[in-house]
């Protein structure tokens, strides 16, 4: 599958960027959720595999929160609908400025970037999207990615 390289005024379309701000917190609202449930799933298997493996399999229980979101975001982000399930919901989906898709690994440093950046400048990180062309956050500034409605992606596509 070939994807071209998308010119800057195909993201001239305000319909693009309608309500991306809050439809994105109402997204990550769903996503903690959703993180939250698999992690609720996973804690007995790890608790299987510390009995199957003497023990050391519970050693994953140190790790287990974000091996399970990043997973989830790594699959769900990186996979071929470009957003995470509460993205879906929410009519929202990643794209990158310069056309390629984002892959498993762009979806991850995408979440570790906004993790990171949360620890040491909390209001900065949101503030940013109310002065920034397109709504983009700090971290989508720093990997050429920004959300955008997905129907509106398609009918521009």
């Amino acid at each position: 599958m070939t994807h071209a390289h998308i010119p800057t005024d195909r993201f001239d379309d305000w319909r693009l960027f309608a309500g991306v701000r809050t439809r994105r917190t109402i997204a990550f609202c769903i996503d903690y959720l959703l993180v939250f449930g698999l992690v609720v799933v996973a804690v007995p298997i790890v608790a299987l595999l510390g009995f199957a493996t003497f023990g050391l399999g519970w050693l994953l229980y140190a790790i287990l929160v974000p091996l399970v979101a990043l997973a989830y975001i790594g699959w769900t982000m990186g996979g071929p609908n470009q957003g995470t399930w509460g993205m879906q919901m929410m009519d929202l989906r990643l794209v990158r400025y310069d056309g390629q898709p984002i892959d498993a690994m762009t979806a991850i440093v995408h979440a570790v970037l906004f993790w990171a950046a949360n620890t040491i400048l909390t209001p900065f990180i949101v503030l940013v999207a109310l002065f920034t062309r397109h709504k983009r956050l700090l971290h989508d500034l720093a990997l050429g990615t920004v959300a955008v409605r997905s129907q509106h992606y398609r009918e521009t596509a």
